[in-house]
């Protein structure tokens, strides 16, 4: 796949959008919902929430536990990473994890509101990673159908990034990126400049889910905060796969078989809405709720 003139290797088509903010838990349920649901039962919807604050208190204790789940799988590493989740009342705010705090030791009252000029507007009043608020005012201005945004610098996503291209669909879980991830192989250095910040950010526009930051690291979105980070933490490890099988295809011994286009793209929609996604990372937030002993509600 070549280069466009931005520099941007994309891998994405229009989907029709499904916003599911404060859907209510009866709202007609997807084709992904009744297929991934048997013996007459469905998983419950998105909570609703009667006012903003419990809106927020909920986004913070998701946001906490996400930056656990993260820790616990060796995400954490020095001052890198960061999530970002848009304010429910004010688009133009949003939530990030406060500088020099371990992924591992997160709480919800942890998390600090930044606006867009950078300013901090709201709850804890710390300093965030300047680079980190670089790229999410970006990517949540480019992005105003999405709600939070997930980077970090995994082992394998690292990896992987270098090559500069995008993930073959390799095996089922692949497919969850199909045509929707794209490649930013314009990488600058450190992004501490909002040209930069811009640049990349266009990289996720339209509807992708996530992008390879070439020798930088991967960005995932979505609508939720559960979203973005189950969505991040799938890509690094289908980063590791993909390393691993070209580790093994290398000698010339062993052909690679993708999934069949057809195949790929079906299984793609049947998996990748945001309230399917959201699910997918329920059984992780209530481990580490439950591994704190509530302390991240706190």
């Amino acid at each position: 796949m070549s280069a466009s003139a931005t520099q941007i290797q994309t891998a994405q088509q229009p989907q029709e959008k499904l916003k599911l903010s404060n859907s209510p838990p009866g709202r007609t349920l997807t084709a992904a919902q009744e297929a991934i649901s048997a013996g007459g039962y469905t998983l419950p919807g998105l909570p609703t929430f009667s006012n903003f604050e419990s809106h927020r208190q909920w986004i913070r204790e998701h946001m906490a536990a996400a930056f656990r789940s993260m820790g616990r799988q060796g995400l954490a590493e020095g001052l890198a990473g960061h999530i970002s989740v848009r304010d429910p009342e004010h688009s133009d705010r949003f939530w990030m994890n406060p500088l020099g705090v371990h992924f591992s030791m997160m709480k919800a009252s942890d998390m600090v509101l930044v606006d867009y000029k950078g300013n901090v507007v709201g709850g804890n009043k710390v300093a965030v990673n300047a680079a980190g608020f670089q790229i999410h005012s970006a990517v949540h201005r480019a992005r105003p159908d999405v709600d939070a945004a997930c980077h970090d610098h995994g082992i394998s996503g690292r990896a992987w990034s270098a090559f500069g291209k995008p993930l073959d669909m390799l095996c089922q879980d692949s497919c969850v990126f199909y045509d929707a991830h794209s490649v930013y192989n314009n990488f600058g250095g450190v992004v501490f400049e909002g040209e930069e910040a811009e640049r990349l950010a266009h990289s996720v526009a339209g509807k992708n889910k996530a992008v390879i930051l070439q020798n930088h690291g991967l960005l995932t979105v979505g609508e939720t905060v559960d979203e973005a980070t189950y969505l991040f933490q799938l890509m690094e490890r289908l980063c590791e796969i993909q390393l691993k099988v070209e580790a093994a295809a290398a000698p010339g011994n062993l052909e690679k078989v993708f999934v069949k286009e057809d195949a790929a793209k079906y299984t793609f929609e049947m998996a990748q809405d945001p309230l399917t996604l959201y699910q997918e990372f329920q059984p992780t937030f209530k481990y580490e709720l439950w591994k704190s002993k509530g302390e991240l509600k706190g």
